[in-house]
């Protein structure tokens, strides 16, 4: 189970809901009509059903697995073992990696692995292999989109719904004391389509960009430490070439990161 999704999702909430209590409000103003909640849930849900089609929505349950379990990815574990399983080949032959091939926790290694054992040509497990990653980006890409999709709805739904609170108090007003709970109701929609997307719809999003950006990256070094066992190189040469690679990446990202941050800046 990924702690920080879930600690992250309850701190964010927690927070807004201990400021809005410390500032004098009460759970039962923000619980007590259901309409902005129907509002700002069904309109969003709308907006997303007719954005996307079905075979795209499909993925959201594996999405929201994939945002809240963890996926053990040790960059350092994995290099070391690919290091370990071409010493095992250079010293008893590839055909001793077939147990390997069956248990190893890892599904590309597991699936390289298998390939290397069949003999099969080099370009075609890297072609089978890359196909297999850019796969499992896609499937991520498409649900990020979806997160990010309800993230820019659910404010506009927001929004929505206290305009139509207004109507309605702007429409009677003929009982002056009433119109402060009334518009203090009117813009509980706003705060609930802000607080959703800010705090759950685009994090998500987030969350699973970050989870495939680490995939893709260790995937890489799977497929390169895997073609390196089948070309039988040096498993000390093996494993520095994938600890150049994995430094070389990171500061890639890094300095994408960087980048970026002076573009906004800028």
């Amino acid at each position: 189970m990924d702690i920080s999704s879930i600690v992250g999702l309850v701190l964010g909430f927690g927070a807004v809901l201990v400021g809005y209590l410390l500032e004098g409000g009460s759970l039962g103003q923000l619980f007590h009509e259901p309409s902005p909640f129907i509002i700002i849930f069904g309109g969003t849900a709308g907006a997303v059903l007719l954005s996307f089609p079905m075979s795209e929505l499909a993925k959201l349950p594996t999405a929201l697995k994939y945002i809240f379990s963890e996926k053990k990815l040790n960059e350092i574990e994995i290099i070391n073992q690919l290091a370990e399983l071409s010493e095992k080949a250079r010293k008893d032959g590839l055909l001793s990696l077939e147990q390997d091939a069956q248990t190893n926790e890892n599904d590309l290694i597991r699936k390289g692995l298998a390939l290397v054992v069949d003999g099969i040509e080099t370009e075609v497990i890297k072609d089978i292999l890359v196909r297999e990653t850019q796969l499992h980006e896609s499937i991520h890409e498409s649900s990020a989109k979806i997160f990010e999709a309800a993230g820019g709805f659910a404010p506009t739904m927001g929004v929505c719904g206290t305009v139509l609170g207004m109507i309605t108090i702007l429409a009677d007003m003929s009982s002056p004391e009433e119109l402060g709970p009334k518009i203090s109701v009117a813009f509980i929609a706003t705060l609930l389509g802000v607080g959703f997307a800010n705090l759950a719809f685009l994090p998500m999003a987030g969350k699973v960009k970050a989870k495939a950006t680490k995939e893709a990256m260790v995937s890489d070094l799977i497929i390169e430490g895997l073609l390196s066992i089948q070309a039988g190189e040096n498993p000390r040469i093996i494993k520095e070439k994938l600890n150049l690679a994995l430094l070389e990446k990171m500061s890639k990202k890094g300095g994408a990161k960087q980048a970026a941050k002076e573009e906004v800046e800028g």
